[in-house]
């Protein structure tokens, strides 16, 4: 089951490359895939639903890595990861700009940063004088932060490395948690 929602998503990503998300039919997903059709619907109501499923796992697999791997540092977001990922499909990235698909895939990716970052906050010594009622505003503000970096950094050519970008957003975090 897990390979076969993979494939269909490879197939989706693969084909959002070469043109429009609209001129996309599940045909096209299911030839991409070798999938038949019925096993599609099992899985999915549409190409749409398939599209922001396979965004829902990739942002949700990112957003908790820190906590689930249990990362001792202060980072609240594998910022260099998502930042090397975006750096490495940048042609995906620019067909869903060109599609009118980046604003819900930003959307859906800065909540379950929020909920990520969240977590961290609650795990992190230097947060702990955070008041916990606090965190998921900071969380969400954080989160959009993030996501606000991550698409100055691709207008601007990619030209700070996801390293540098790492270390400016947590800068960034403890400027401003530590006065929270």
């Amino acid at each position: 089951m897990r390979r076969t929602r993979d494939r269909l998503g490879d197939a989706l990503v693969e084909l959002l490359v070469q043109k429009p998300f609209d001129d996309i039919t599940v045909q096209d997903v299911l030839d991409g895939a070798g999938v038949s059709r019925s096993t599609f619907y099992t899985h999915y109501r549409d190409k749409n639903d398939l599209f922001l499923s396979d965004a829902e796992e990739f942002f949700e697999s990112m957003a908790t890595a820190l906590s689930r791997f249990g990362d001792k540092s202060e980072r609240v977001a594998p910022v260099l990861e998502l930042f090397e990922h975006v750096g490495e499909v940048r042609p995906f990235y620019n067909a869903l700009v060109e599609s009118g698909r980046m604003h819900d895939v930003m959307e859906l990716g800065q909540e379950h940063f929020a909920r990520g970052i969240e977590k961290r906050l609650s795990e992190i010594p230097r947060a702990r004088k955070i008041q916990p009622d606090r965190r998921g505003a900071i969380a969400h503000g954080l989160a959009g932060n993030l996501f606000s970096l991550l698409a100055w950094w691709v207008r601007q050519g990619m030209t700070l490395s996801p390293e540098e970008m790492d270390k400016l957003f947590h800068k960034l975090v403890w400027a401003g948690a530590d006065g929270a």
